[in-house]
């Protein structure tokens, strides 16, 4: 079996959940080895002592995620005799269902994903900022652009057409305000949407990780769809991730999702660098009064949840989105709002060396 196959059947199998878990079979090192013969797949289980409805639960999460792949699975718990499909005494291509190993992108000091647990909380706008600060300190920077159905990293850096290669076929980051960019959006003609199922996502991300020349970078930050889904699964296990961001707002409803961000960088052991709250207040341009609009402290009350930093608060501002429609992050400029992330991206820092 190809180490491609094995890792894409690995990819599909992460998707399935314990019931009652928020955790994967794979994470939960429930399987204990797949035979691929031609469109038959066997997913062999290690004993589980559990109720029927729970095993049943999985089984059809194992058909459900395999299905798309082309697999016509069977699945077998340990200490059930015999093989089905008549694999007895051949080996078709077994596959221990451990995680492949991961693997750097080569020229790169920390790998900083920006994610959220749903859309609309401004994780571009930060991203965006965040490399525009780190740049603007000194620091070599890369921003990749991930999030494939909605990518606005072009928009915010003004940036159009699309990306150079090099002989070897590498992608070339286009330069601008000192961060290096790559966006799945100057892949695609302009307006084209990305119709694609979850494994050919996977494997796209997985080219814009090693398929690029970037040179050598302090920083590469990532700038994650929202959720938790086939991109954030495929970095997770792909790449030795220094450390990840979650941006949330203050309201309830946005907490919830940042806190299952949260916990699926803690479940992979991966470290949460920090939680950021954005459109935290809003400051009346006329009476200059502070307004809570959206409710207060959420981001700070999460990181204590979840025992990690708080790196800071970003206002509602109009000159945040404003500056980015144009094209020119506002932490090109030295107002406020600029030192605002040039603090966040202090804190990220520190946060990265302890």
């Amino acid at each position: 079996m190809s180490d491609h196959k094995k890792e894409e059947i690995m990819l599909a199998l992460r998707s399935v959940i314990y019931p009652g878990f928020d955790k994967d079979i794979i994470t939960l090192d429930m399987v204990e080895e797949f035979t691929v013969d031609g469109e038959a797949i066997e997913v062999v289980m290690k004993r589980l002592n559990a109720e029927e409805p729970v095993k049943k639960g999985i089984v059809e999460g194992i058909a459900n995620s395999l299905k798309p792949l082309g697999y016509a699975p069977t699945v077998r718990w340990g200490g059930e005799g015999g093989h089905s499909h008549g694999h007895e005494g051949h080996d078709h291509g077994k596959a221990k269902a451990e995680p492949p190993p991961k693997k750097a992108i080569e020229g790169v000091k920390h790998i900083v994903p920006v994610a959220s647990g749903k859309g609309g909380v401004g994780k571009s706008t930060a991203s965006a900022n965040l490399a525009v600060a780190l740049a603007k300190k000194g620091a070599k920077v890369g921003l990749l652009d991930l999030d494939v159905y909605g990518p606005s990293i072009p928009t915010m850096f003004g940036l159009d057409g699309q990306h150079a290669a090099t002989d070897e076929g590498k992608l070339i980051p286009i330069e601008r305000f000192g961060v290096k960019v790559i966006s799945i959006g100057l892949l695609l003609d302009k307006g084209a949407p990305l119709i694609w199922r979850g494994p050919l996502v996977a494997r796209l991300v997985k080219q814009l990780f090693y398929d690029v020349s970037w040179g050598e970078l302090d920083y590469l930050i990532m700038d994650l769809p929202p959720g938790t889904g086939d991109v954030q699964l495929s970095l997770i296990q792909s790449l030795p991730i220094s450390g990840a961001v979650v941006i949330t707002t203050p309201q309830d409803v946005a907490l919830k999702d940042a806190e299952r961000a949260v916990n699926m960088f803690s479940q992979t052991e991966t470290k949460v660098l920090g939680i950021i709250e954005n459109m935290s207040y809003f400051i009346c341009p006329h009476c200059k009064k502070e307004s809570n609009i959206f409710g207060q402290g959420g981001g700070l009350k999460e990181s204590k949840r979840a025992n990690v930093p708080f790196l800071g608060s970003i206002p509602l501002e109009g000159k945040i989105v404003d500056t980015g429609d144009r094209g020119e992050p506002i932490a090109l400029g030295d107002g406020e709002i600029a030192k605002i992330f040039a603090g966040l991206a202090d804190n990220l820092s520190k946060s990265l060396a302890g």
